[in-house]
């Protein structure tokens, strides 16, 4: 069994994962090495790393989201008290009996989940619900801290993936990884000095333009300059302690060509394009085939194919 994200996350790299391999740093092949991922969300980019990269010897995840890093903590530590808990709100939820006694329920464990003192197997286990149930598998935070995704109309999701949760489960424990919640800047305290260090950012995308604004996974927003601040890192540990890094973020020039916040930013370092389709809009008119950007501080293998073509169509 493979493990995969255990939670639908916005901006999950599920659909890009064939993609962000090609831009490994080869560096990497064969020889023992420590990953980090300091924004970890829905892990589609953790448990593919996992699963195909044994020389993997010590992983670090992080987030800022403490429900989600209790839940990670929880499927590591207490997978089958978390299977049977969620088994058993599975089954309240199906015995509803229309949409609306559902739409209820689902406002009901909303208000739990926001409002009472809970253990963290019953927080991983309402979070894990409210995600199946919510619309569009969105997590959202107010800016009081509190969830506010409305209800999804999602009338026989599938709640308890035990499959899933022993997957996820025997992967963390078999590599040796912490799990972090704090600012992404505290990665740095755990990368090996002695080795090799592979980091994957994939912070809150900037926004392609004011209405498209989706970075509230918590109640502290991700603006510019925290963007500024995480390019800033992301040189330092690139520079001083020569950690090789990849980043994803929003594509804001092919949306607005004047708009090189990004090109400036990272104005040393390799910047690719992937196409990603994101439904994460409320408006299907507005979901779609995108390019979003990775950014790499090293050369990846297809950077160097991309411009031996280039050169060779320049040739002739």
């Amino acid at each position: 069994m493979n493990a995969k994200p255990f939670i639908k996350w916005a901006g999950g790299k599920g659909q890009l994962l064939s993609q962000l391999d090609r831009h490994l740093p080869q560096q990497l092949d064969g020889r023992p090495f420590t990953y980090i991922e300091p924004f970890v969300g829905g892990g589609a980019m953790l448990f593919y790393m996992l699963n195909t990269h044994p020389e993997i010897k010590k992983a670090v995840i992080n987030d800022i989201n403490a429900h989600l890093v209790t839940s990670y903590r929880t499927i590591k530590e207490n997978p089958r008290e978390l299977i049977n808990r969620l088994s058993v709100i599975e089954e309240q939820y199906f015995s509803q009996k229309d949409e609306e006694s559902k739409k209820e329920f689902y406002l009901n464990v909303r208000d739990i989940f926001n409002d009472k003192k809970l253990d963290d197997i019953d927080r991983t286990k309402y979070l894990i619900f409210l995600n199946r149930t919510c619309f569009n598998g969105l997590y959202r935070e107010n800016s009081k801290g509190k969830f506010n995704v409305p209800f999804g109309r999602n009338l026989h999701p599938t709640i308890c993936n035990e499959e899933t949760i022993l997957a996820d489960s025997e992967i963390l424990n078999r590599v040796d990884v912490t799990i972090l919640n704090g600012d992404f800047s505290e990665t740095i305290h755990y990368l090996d000095e002695n080795g090799m260090n592979f980091v994957y950012f994939d912070p809150p995308y900037r926004p392609l333009n004011a209405t498209s604004s989706f970075n509230s996974y918590v109640k502290e927003e991700f603006n510019d300059d925290e963007q500024i601040r995480l390019g800033n890192f992301a040189k330092e540990i690139g520079g001083r302690l020569g950690v090789h890094w990849m980043m994803s973020n929003s594509d804001c020039s092919a949306k607005n060509p004047e708009d090189l916040f990004f090109e400036h930013l990272y104005e040393q370092y390799y910047i690719n394009r992937v196409y990603a389709s994101r439904a994460i809009n409320a408006n299907p008119a507005k979901r779609g085939k995108l390019t979003e950007l990775v950014i790499c501080n090293y050369p990846s293998e297809d950077y160097v194919l991309r411009v031996a073509e280039d050169v060779v169509n320049y040739g002739n």
